[in-house]
């Protein structure tokens, strides 16, 4: 073996274990996280809860809602659940599609609905920002529309929608989309992809 062969091979003995240390490394806080402060208690019990703070007006939560949902499917554990929480940040218009997700979930079309609400808004420029625009939308989808409306303006929606705002003031949350863990870690990350990363060993993380 040459003298830079063999040089080549010592390289790699000592940086394998190198790249397999830092891949496995524990998220850095101020880098890869930040604390929440004061903590937060849980709304679920028994499993580490992930909430995405998010709206269907937010053209980053758009881009960010497929990763997520591949992210559920492949890289939430068992011991862990997604939360999605809707918010307004101020904002009116984004104050109806709060009401709208707990609408859908309320008849069951949520799941179904999910994705094609942020298409219709961000793809097909449709100004759903209202009720009677997201009733007539919802009819267009297959839900009943009087269904929708009566839901949409319901004490229970309202109760929900609240509930939802006061949540992302608990949690201090001034820009979406935002990922928290266990009611203690705000995800970080240089893009979309990374801050899934940080959140999934985040939730390792909590689990300990």
């Amino acid at each position: 073996m040459t003298a830079a062969r063999l040089l080549f091979a010592l390289f790699l003995s000592v940086a394998a274990p190198l790249s397999l240390t830092s891949a496995h490394a524990a998220p850095t806080q101020g880098t890869d996280y930040s604390l929440i402060n004061p903590p937060q208690a849980q709304t679920t019990t028994g499993k580490v809860e992930v909430i995405e703070f998010f709206s269907y007006g937010c053209p980053h939560c758009y881009h960010m809602s497929p990763l997520l949902a591949e992210w559920k499917k492949t890289q939430l554990p068992a011991n862990a659940v997604l939360v999605k929480v809707p918010v307004s940040l101020g904002r009116r218009e984004w104050g109806q599609l709060v009401r709208a997700y707990y609408t859908l979930e309320a008849t069951g079309d949520l799941e179904r609905l999910d994705a094609q609400l942020f298409d219709s808004i961000h793809a097909k420029q449709q100004p759903l920002f209202d009720v009677d625009a997201l009733a007539a939308w919802a009819a267009q989808n297959g839900v009943d529309a009087n269904k929708f409306r009566n839901l949409f303006n319901s004490a229970e929606i309202t109760q929900k929608a609240m509930r939802a705002e006061q949540l992302s003031r608990d949690y201090k949350v001034n820009g979406i989309p935002t990922l928290t863990v266990a009611g203690k870690y705000r995800a970080m990350g240089k893009d979309f992809p990374d801050m899934l990363r940080i959140t999934r060993e985040l939730v390792d993380q909590a689990a300990k």
